[in-house]
């Protein structure tokens, strides 16, 4: 039996009869902690760390490592990043047993970790994710009003 077998199982905050492979999406990703990773705010503006600009690479080339994903929108905060992201799973390839959500995000969060690593850069992510499915229209104005803000 390992340590695993006796940790309670963590319910899953993902809406069980959604598939997460088809819809648009408000996403937040945190940093372990919260931790400053992604850079600092100076004068009112983002300035990027290291690590902030390749994420900030990383989330510009989504689309060309997941033709199924497009990210509408998105800010890089120190700790963390909001990200709207449309998946069309008219797109993916078949097979796929994660949600194609999960696989994108998975995807960004592991190549961040990887080029953090190689570089011997200090970085962790928090290990999951917030989503919330955008129902409608006023929904995701409000959402991107939000991100717009920041």
């Amino acid at each position: 039996m390992n340590n695993a077998d006796n940790m309670p199982k963590r319910k899953s905050p993902r809406i069980r009869y959604h598939s997460y492979s088809q819809g648009i999406y408000f996403v937040t990703i945190c940093t372990q902690d919260k931790r400053h990773y992604f850079g600092v705010i100076k004068n009112g503006e983002m300035c990027l760390s290291r690590i902030g600009e390749f994420l900030d690479d990383n989330i510009k080339a989504i689309h060309s490592h997941n033709d199924y994903a497009d990210i509408l929108l998105y800010v890089i905060m120190p700790n963390h990043v909001h990200m709207i992201v449309a998946i069309d799973d008219s797109k993916s390839p078949e097979g796929k047993k994660r949600s194609l959500l999960s696989v994108v995000i998975g995807g960004m969060k592991q190549m961040v970790t990887i080029f953090a690593r190689r570089n011997n850069i200090e970085f962790a992510w928090q290990t999951r994710f917030h989503d919330h499915i955008i129902r409608n229209g006023d929904d995701g104005r409000k959402i991107t009003e939000y991100i717009r803000i920041i």
